[in-house]
């Protein structure tokens, strides 16, 4: 794998006259936590789908473990851990079920399936659960064991998708902790959200408004640089200074 695990120059991606991404450059590294930052429509999950090789993009290019997006999007699917936004799995197969469905889904090999879903319960603390449906499961439950079978093929980049929007503090702050594992383990973690707190806790974020990228740095260094508090205060004033642009 090269040095960045993610590569995105001049990224475009039009619905009509409708820009949903608009000329977004960014890298990130192997191992790293990088936040996707910004409201509802701002055009993250847009981002987030073309660099899983879900949606071509307009113009532009993006490389996703040195693959093409567009050109290789099947080898970018193989090298990739995806958790879209929406809940993934399968309210009506238990736990224990719906991690063997994903085995098959994403080729684990059957001499390992074992090994990997004892994992993955650990993981999620659901091992005296694997029998359960999981429409019974709590919402910070259900987190875990998507991002459980996001990473069955352990896979190098994991794409996250606002993993933690509709679930308490407590469990996204569990969530946090298991992406913290994994970026330890090797693994390069890209995540959207749109709470400001959870800046925080990455590497580097690139805070996205209108389909632009707004700022992009290290959470410390933004706030440094613009002698602000938090980093809501810095996304307010990068808003701000958006919108004397475009005026």
């Amino acid at each position: 794998m090269p040095e960045n695990a993610v590569e995105v120059r001049g990224l475009v991606k039009r619905f009509g006259d409708f820009h949903a991404v608009d000329d977004v450059s960014f890298e990130v590294s192997r191992g790293e936590i990088f936040g996707f930052l910004g409201p509802n429509g701002a055009g993250k999950s847009t981002t987030i789908r073309i660099l899983c090789g879900l949606l071509s993009p307009t113009a532009g290019e993006a490389r996703v473990g040195g693959y093409d997006v567009a050109t290789e999007a099947e080898q970018v699917k193989e090298n990739i851990g995806y958790m879209s936004q929406k809940f993934s799995l399968y309210d009506d197969l238990a736990v224990e079920e719906n991690i063997d469905f994903f085995s098959g889904v994403y080729g684990v090999r059957r001499e390992i399936r074992e090994t990997r879903k004892e994992y993955v319960l650990k993981m999620a603390g659901l091992e005296n659960r694997r029998g359960d449906m999981t429409r019974l499961l709590a919402g910070g439950w259900k987190q875990r064991l998507a991002l459980g079978c996001a990473i069955l093929h352990e896979p190098p980049i994991l794409f996250l998708d606002e993993p933690t929007s509709g679930v308490d503090p407590i469990a996204r702050r569990t969530f946090w902790d298991l992406i913290y594992q994994l970026a330890e383990a090797g693994n390069t973690v890209f995540v959207s959200t749109h709470y400001m707190d959870e800046a925080e806790y990455c590497h580097r974020i690139a805070l996205m408004y209108r389909g632009r990228i707004v700022a992009l740095g290290a959470p410390a260094e933004l706030k440094r640089s613009l002698n602000l508090p938090s980093m809501e205060d810095v996304f307010i004033s990068r808003i701000e200074e958006e919108e004397r642009r475009t005026a």
